[in-house]
């Protein structure tokens, strides 16, 4: 396996005015009556709209919600990319049937009351989204299962992704940090270096990172759903770039 290269290592970029979103704006519209108490609730761990604002998103863009299950991020991404923009909300058709994913997105959905959301219920192997046309993708909280279960099957999605993105385009990927050395399969975790050397492997380029997330109480050795950590764990924040042509 090729090492990471130096732009991969301990490099965080500071988030300079072109990457800004109206954080004002954004923040009003989280709070807005509309919004479930319960997806609120989640806002001072998840921090979406500091999150948002360093991985680079802008109103009117098109962004890709990977992995979207229920559609907390989703959410927050149709409020952030405006009535300009569109989220396309990405669950592949087995996960639908598990948790009781497919009520949790009618619910959200109900009554269009995200109107620039588009359902993609497909696989990441045929997502039917034409090449080059997304300006934006996230996955939050599940890559870990996927490179856990299949490097292979991890190195994919990514590649599918990759596709679907414009030259230029960003990839944030959010995810419960682990132990170099730990059983982080088991423990539903990753390592920033594995993730970092998946994204390197695939093509992409100029990976930075953010402690935003970061949670100094978390001694990162159980699951991400241990009562002790109130669902609060300490948190690998990446982004990176669809190389331009």
């Amino acid at each position: 396996m090729k090492k990471v290269a130096s732009i991969f290592a301990a490099l965080t970029l500071l988030v300079t005015s072109a990457y800004a979103i109206d954080e004002a704006r954004l923040t009003a519209a989280l709070n807005n009556p509309d919004r479930a108490e319960a997806d609120k609730a989640r806002d001072a761990a998840r921090q979406p709209v500091a999150v948002l604002s360093f991985l680079g998103l802008e109103e009117g863009m098109t962004a890709l919600d990977i992995m979207a299950s229920g559609g907390w991020y989703t959410e927050v991404l149709s409020h952030a990319v405006g009535p300009e923009g569109t989220v396309l909300m990405q669950n592949s058709p087995r996960s639908l049937g598990m948790r009781n994913t497919e009520e949790a997105v009618q619910a959200r959905l109900a009554g269009d009351r995200l109107p620039n959301v588009q359902r993609v219920d497909r696989d990441m192997s045929d997502l039917g989204i034409e090449p080059g046309t997304v300006d934006f993708a996230l996955t939050a909280l599940n890559f870990h299962d996927l490179y856990n279960n299949s490097p292979e099957a991890a190195q994919a999605m990514l590649l599918a992704v990759k596709e679907t993105l414009k030259p230029g385009g960003i990839l944030g990927i959010i995810d419960h940090r682990g132990n170099e050395g730990a059983d982080n399969a088991s423990l539903h975790r990753i390592t920033q270096e594995e993730i970092e050397q998946a994204l390197f492997d695939a093509g992409y380029e100029s990976v930075a990172s953010s402690d935003l997330l970061a949670a100094e109480d978390d001694p990162r050795t159980t699951g991400p759903f241990d009562p002790s950590l109130g669902r609060n764990t300490d948190r690998i924040l990446l982004r990176a770039y669809n190389p331009e042509m």
